[in-house]
């Protein structure tokens, strides 16, 4: 496939996706027990956030396979970008499902994330974000990042707090494949963060934020970390830059 923007990929679902919801749909609800609840809550049309917490890997297939309407939602470039027969299956499949390819860090790549998520939003599309970052390791609800409430407050789009349960036991981390684990997917009513201000207001965005992260533990249950979710640091200069680096993060 060609390089087109988010929005021009997601008018143009792929054949995995389609082959992937009329396989996986039934067989996740019979097989592996999927229960989903508040589907009515998800908009069938115009520009919504699917706002989840992450447990697992498997999460980003689960809730473009099981979502009432076609989803599009970001993962790391290392998925489009490697090589051989493996490289060029794993950059359709993740291309055909909705993913769009994008670096992780902060800055200006954080940003960039940001521009895409809001490109596809303003093609009044359907994007699914993790606030938390990265997935949960230790299973705990960590402090979201206002990139979510930027997107929503940005764009006008309404936000849908998705809560997962047990997709960590489905597919722990270092599994190949699914396990045989009940998993429930509950979505939340739709939430208009518009009245906390303009996406200019760092304010704005934190309380926006808070009551996003809100939404997702009340469906999740999950114990509060009341902290951000950080990747291991690489080494002794990501430990400093770090330290040195505290505003807001995507």
């Amino acid at each position: 496939m060609t390089e087109n923007s988010p929005t021009e990929q997601l008018q143009r679902p792929g054949f995995v996706y389609h082959l992937g919801r009329a396989i996986m749909f039934p067989l996740a609800k019979l097989v592996y027990r999927v229960k989903i609840e508040g589907r009515k809550n998800v908009p069938l049309e115009g520009p919504v956030i699917l706002a989840s917490n992450h447990l697992s890997f498997i999460d980003s297939i689960v809730i473009p396979v099981l979502a009432p309407r076609r989803v599009q939602f970001l993962a790391k470039s290392a998925y489009f970008e490697g090589t051989g027969i493996k490289g060029w299956f794993s950059k359709m499949f993740f291309t055909s499902i909705g993913a769009v390819g994008v670096r992780r860090g902060a800055g200006q790549a954080a940003q960039e994330a940001l521009d895409q998520g809001r490109q596809i939003l303003e093609g009044g599309n359907a994007f699914a974000v993790y606030p938390e970052g990265t997935r949960s390791l230790d299973g705990r609800l960590y402090k979201g990042r206002t990139g979510v409430a930027w997107l929503a407050l940005t764009t006008g789009a309404k936000v849908v707090p998705v809560g997962l349960i047990g997709t960590n036991k489905m597919m722990p981390v270092g599994a190949k494949v699914p396990r045989f684990e009940k998993v429930t997917i509950r979505y939340g009513e739709p939430i208009d963060v518009s009245g906390h201000g303009p996406a200019t207001s760092g304010r704005a965005r934190r309380i926006a934020t808070d009551e996003i992260m809100a939404a997702i533990h009340a469906l999740s249950e999950q114990e509060l970390a009341n902290e951000y979710n950080e990747s291991p640091p690489a080494d002794v200069i990501e430990k400093v830059k770090r330290a040195v680096w505290r505003r807001e993060r995507f």
